[in-house]
């Protein structure tokens, strides 16, 4: 609301152009009607960006690509991937495998993989309600290697846990979590505190108190966002920073 809100001042002062930057883009998951009598609430909000004055969206990492077809406005979508490689690279972690908790995250942990020169796993998931899941295969060698979960977002830490749980089952030495949004709920605290995981990597798009009990570091995107809000105010191309090492994160 309090971004309508100012969106809705702007417009009225006459601004030129009003872009909306969103580090997180709120509702993500809701994207489509996976059950009868259910919001598509991602579009929702994209409608409410439009009807309050937006004239172009700036985001990072959207839980779904298709979001974007949502807007009938500029979205300019970016990735947090290139923070997290800097980062990861540092560390130097030998016997690498990236893994991606859920099906839908493929695309992302192979981007991973080819970057960090890694192997690539999977996790099948069962989704047994909203904050409950259960992981019984992992596709893929994890025995004595060290594993770095990759997902977009985190709430419950469901997915993370259980994942982790089995890859240490299966022999795992170390397990990482790169995640770009960690909006992380008591519930997650608590399975992150008893979980497997060594460590969570993660970023500033969402505000955060202080957390006690779980190894976690919070990167910056501030030089990112940065970069791109200056580029859209001097119709410069923002395409390059969604590439690296020849390609696109998917």
């Amino acid at each position: 609301m309090e971004l309508f809100i100012m969106i809705d001042a702007l417009r009225r002062a006459s601004a030129k152009r009003i872009t909306a930057v969103l580090p997180f883009y709120g509702y993500a998951r809701q994207d489509r009607k996976d059950q009868p009598r259910v919001p598509i609430t991602a579009k929702l909000v994209a409608n409410l960006l439009v009807a309050a004055g937006a004239n172009r969206v700036l985001t990072m990492d959207l839980h779904a690509q298709q979001i974007q077809g949502f807007f009938d406005i500029p979205v300019d979508h970016l990735y947090a991937a290139p923070v997290m490689f800097d980062y990861l690279k540092q560390k130097d972690l030998a016997d690498l495998v990236v893994v991606s908790p859920d099906v839908g995250g493929l695309k992302m942990a192979h981007a991973y993989a080819q970057v960090l020169a890694a192997g690539l796993a999977i996790v099948a998931k069962r989704r047994k309600s909203a904050t409950e899941v259960e992981h019984d295969t992992v596709i893929g060698e994890v025995r004595g290697r060290n594993v770095l979960m990759v997902d977009d977002l985190t709430e419950t830490a469901g997915t993370l846990t259980s994942a982790a749980k089995l890859l240490k089952r299966r022999g795992a030495k170390r397990v990482l979590a790169a995640v770009s949004h960690a909006v992380l709920s008591d519930m997650g605290l608590d399975r992150l505190r008893k979980s497997n995981i060594d460590e969570l990597i993660t970023t500033d798009s969402v505000a955060r108190p202080a957390i006690r009990g779980v190894n976690l570091t919070t990167l910056s995107v501030a030089g990112l966002l940065g970069e791109a809000i200056k580029r859209i105010h001097t119709n410069s191309s923002v395409t390059s920073l969604f590439e690296f090492k020849g390609g696109r994160p998917e």
